[in-house]
């Protein structure tokens, strides 16, 4: 069993409220706009990271993470990408190589909305962390905690920080 955090949009963000969650994981998954690449070096400092890049993300993050992020936590097939859509409205760049090949999550940012809702179609279940930094128009900063123990998705709990003062 594995206990993930899943964040997305820093925008150069991190705090000590993060990173006690990221002491709390097992793994941690980046969904892009990471911002400073100092948010991704103090995560791994401390767990096991997955990332990709965001729109916002510079040429050293983009050398250093890729724009999709393909793997398998335990028995779970896992896709991040920051620009993905949501169901049934996927991003173009990515809905003939979803409906082809869909994974048990898809992982999206960018919205800076929290939505985690299943795809009975493409029977996958879709995530958007949120935005764990300040910058934006959102008021509450989010993250996700979940468990993958084999091919159960569990015990998925949101993660709320106030935004603004």
């Amino acid at each position: 069993m594995k206990k993930i955090l899943l964040l997305s949009d820093t925008h150069s963000y991190i705090d000590d409220a993060i990173l006690k969650h990221v002491k709390q994981a097992d793994e941690v998954w980046h969904a892009g706009d990471i911002g400073d690449l100092k948010v991704t070096d103090q995560i791994k400092k401390l767990k096991p990271l997955k990332a990709v890049y965001g729109n916002i993300d510079d040429a050293k993050a983009r050398t250093e993470f890729p724009l999709h992020n393909r793997f398998m936590c335990e028995d779970v097939d896992v896709w991040i990408t920051h620009i993905g859509g949501y169901p049934p409205k996927y991003n173009n760049r990515v809905r003939e190589a979803l409906s082809l090949n869909p994974p048990d999550i898809f992982i999206t940012g960018h919205s800076h909305i929290l939505k985690v809702m299943p795809d009975k179609k493409l029977d996958l279940l879709h995530m958007n962390p949120g935005a764990a930094g300040k910058h934006g128009f959102h008021k509450v900063r989010t993250m996700l905690r979940f468990k993958i123990d084999g091919k159960k998705i569990k015990d998925l709990e949101v993660i709320e920080f106030q935004s603004h003062p």
